[in-house]
């Protein structure tokens, strides 16, 4: 089964249809793709390493945390302009910027009947979601006490539970870094599987960009050095498992809504009708 949705954009208009596909013992498997047939693992051997590379930077950092935060937020640091300037333009691209982005990318990718750059928009959105989802968690059960609310002085204040009531226990991970890392690995393995050539361009440019906003969240005294290590393994993650489970898996129920809408002219031309096809099966 599945549900269709239409919608005209330019005049309020909407029909809902539920059509009934013949019943679920008569249908056939949906054919696997080559990457399925293969039976592409979700985690793997390199997987491993990065997670053991990522909790030994976040246990690393530690230690590290309060004098890494009293160098980057001294008042030679706060009284530059520049430094002001480009880590508050730096935050707003990774959020809310990496949901505008990826969503713009995808309609730009659909209305343009451009797969690979749609395809590019709604995988590194999915990656966004989901270690965003996974960072609130994560902020809500360990509690922990940003920065500027003990001066720099406390970094080990932890209060289970206490980050789900109170935005000032909401430091550990970064929200910021973990969009910031999910969209830049979503985009590179997108780069790596479609545009092989720009790689080498495309992953220095994005993960740097996402190191930026780590910084920044430090130099706001927003955030711990742990806190920006955790985010980024958990963004990191995020975009990798989403692409690599996306394109093993291309019969998913996510990719089949979101990545089947059709767009077009109504019979009366002068309306444009938008499809969505939800899959129920």
């Amino acid at each position: 089964m599945k549900l269709e949705f239409s919608i005209a954009s330019l005049r309020t208009a909407a029909a809902i249809t539920i059509l009934a596909a013949p019943s679920l013992a008569a249908q056939s498997p949906p054919a696997q793709s080559s990457d399925t047939a293969k039976g592409a693992p979700l985690f793997t051997g390199r997987d491993a390493i990065r997670a053991v590379g990522f909790a030994g930077l976040t246990v690393a950092m530690f230690p590290l945390d309060r004098s890494i935060a009293r160098r980057l937020t001294d008042e030679r640091s706060r009284a530059n302009r520049f430094l002001n300037g480009a880590s508050k333009g730096v935050e707003y691209i990774a959020d809310p910027g990496s949901i505008v982005i990826g969503t713009s990318l995808y309609l730009f990718g659909r209305f343009t009947e451009h797969p690979g750059v749609e395809d590019l928009g709604w995988h590194g959105t999915e990656a966004v979601l989901l270690g965003s989802a996974t960072a609130w968690v994560l902020k809500g059960l360990a509690g922990r006490a940003r920065p500027y609310v003990t001066g720099d002085t406390t970094a080990h204040d932890f209060k289970f539970g206490g980050g789900f009531t109170d935005g000032n226990r909401q430091s550990f991970p970064s929200g910021h870094t973990t969009a910031a890392f999910a969209a830049a690995s979503a985009v590179v393995s997108e780069a790596e599987r479609g545009w092989p050539g720009h790689f080498w361009l495309v992953a220095p440019a994005m993960y740097g960009g996402a190191t930026l906003v780590g910084i920044s969240r430090m130099y706001h005294d927003k955030h711990w050095a742990s806190d920006v290590a955790l985010g980024a393994a958990i963004g990191t993650f995020s975009g990798l498992k989403v692409v690599r489970y996306a394109h093993a898996h291309p019969q998913n129920f996510l990719d089949r809504a979101i990545l089947r809408v059709e767009a077009g002219p109504t019979g009366s031309g002068r309306d444009v009708l938008l499809t969505v096809a939800i899959p129920l099966n």
